[in-house]
């Protein structure tokens, strides 16, 4: 697994916090790798297939579930668990967190903070795998919305040659949604953010 790479596993019941946070999390430049759960059983079946280092959890979501909680820490205690903070919560609830964010903190803050509860990232930020020309192409196609006989035709290219410059992205980037690599292309500059004009 690469050093660098920091898995981070959100669980926010809103999608405007949560498009939010990941534009501010992939706009920081580091080595984040976001994905969105929505609840504990797919966060179950998500650690079986990637090894997940940091979840940024909705207080609200653990509420009335506290045992399921602390079963779930007590079994994936090598995970740094953040309570992603934007009403009141008791103290008693937010102890049970490592520790919090709050959607009011500067990004440069909420960055620190994961960077130290994940400190074996002891490489440089520049060093993270640049998209080829090519893939860019695919993306930006991807982002349009062409299904890959679309981006195949369109790019003069085998779908086969589609499919592994989809894989590439994915590798490259950790990100498997289209609205996650929509999000990416917008704040890495490959796409205007008014989309209508491509």
């Amino acid at each position: 697994m690469d050093k660098c790479k920091i898995n981070i596993a959100i669980i926010e019941p809103s999608n405007i916090i949560y498009e939010g946070l990941s534009t501010l999390l992939l706009k920081s430049k580091k080595h984040f790798y976001l994905y969105r759960i929505n609840d504990f059983d797919e966060f179950n079946s998500m650690t079986l297939k990637e090894s997940i280092n940091i979840v940024i959890l909705n207080p609200a979501v653990i509420q009335n579930r506290l045992n399921d909680f602390s079963k779930l820490k007590k079994h994936h205690s090598d995970i740094s668990w953040f309570g992603l903070i934007y009403s009141y919560f008791d103290n008693e609830l937010l102890n049970k967190f490592n520790d919090t964010i709050s959607i009011s903190d500067p990004i440069e803050i909420i960055t620190q903070k994961l960077n130290r509860s994940f400190n074996h990232c002891n490489c440089n930020d520049n060093s993270q795998e640049q998209l080829s020309e090519r893939e860019i192409d695919v993306l930006i196609q991807l982002v349009k919305g062409l299904s890959n006989k679309e981006i195949a035709d369109k790019l003069n290219i085998s779908i086969h040659t589609v499919i592994s410059h989809r894989k590439n992205i994915i590798e490259k980037t950790g990100i498997k949604s289209l609205s996650g690599l929509a999000i990416y292309a917008i704040t890495k500059n490959i796409i205007p953010l008014d989309t209508t004009s491509l």
